[in-house]
């Protein structure tokens, strides 16, 4: 029983996050899981913008090499892309490949919020969803044709069309739920919120409350997707559907 709390108390992660935003969810969650984890948040490079161009750019090697690098100091076990525009715009393919790149470089299990996206559908055994993407609608396609490949349906997309993770971050909760009720669907199994600019761990209950069904959130997926890879299976209380689901590491 001590081994595996010291183990438990071992765990770090490491995440790569571009700009600042919402990165504090991370911290608050780690502070909630129980037990609670380590994050280590390192900020990444490439242009504030939801365009395709510019996230391409963001999710690039030369842009995330510093970050990785940095990562090596801090004996993590496990380190996530925490940026779901950056992964999904090379398409399903291209996004397995990146993360592919991340583990060899730190030598520990890593993965991406757009996988991330994949494996938690898939824990919650759904396929068909609606969006509420702060994106502007190109880019927004472009999450849905990801999911797609991956034999998700999305039966409903809806866009803010927000430029910049900085204007996203500023997003208050009540228009972070009224936006997400306006965008269920009668035939939707679950909500994906997809912006890891965006707050909204702390009131993921309501969120759920508010469409009766699993709302998946950016950074609560990145977090979740984590712990699935290093096997930790503890159930969380109070933080949505899918932190009370597990599923085993591939």
């Amino acid at each position: 029983m001590e081994s595996r709390r010291l183990l438990d108390e071992a765990l770090r992660i490491g995440i790569l996050y571009p700009g600042h935003s919402a990165e504090d969810d991370f911290s608050r969650l780690a502070a909630t899981l129980m037990p609670p984890v380590e994050v280590h948040v390192v900020h990444t490079g490439g242009q504030d913008q939801h365009k395709i161009g510019p996230c391409l750019e963001t999710g690039s090697l030369e842009y995330l090499l510093p970050g990785v690098n940095y990562l090596r100091d801090f004996n993590i076990r496990v380190c996530m892309w925490a940026c779901t525009s950056g992964s999904f715009v090379y398409g399903l393919s291209g996004a397995k490949r990146q993360v592919r790149e991340i583990a060899e470089l730190l030598g520990v299990p890593s993965s991406s919020t757009s996988l991330g996206f994949l494996n938690a559908v898939r824990a919650l055994k759904i396929s068909r969803v609606a969006i509420a993407a702060t994106y502007p609608e190109e880019l927004a396609r472009a999450f849905c044709s990801f999911l797609n490949e991956a034999s998700i349906q999305v039966v409903h997309l809806g866009c803010m069309g927000i430029l910049t993770g900085k204007e996203v971050g500023c997003i208050g909760q009540d228009t972070v739920l009224r936006f997400t009720r306006e965008n269920d669907h009668p035939e939707a199994e679950a909500v994906l919120v997809p912006d890891t600019a965006l707050h909204g761990v702390s009131y993921i209950g309501q969120l759920e409350i508010s469409v009766r069904k699993p709302v998946l959130t950016a950074n609560l997926v990145t977090m979740w997707e984590a712990l699935r890879l290093v096997g930790r299976r503890t159930p969380q209380s109070g933080l949505g559907r899918l932190m009370e689901v597990t599923l085993e590491p591939d």
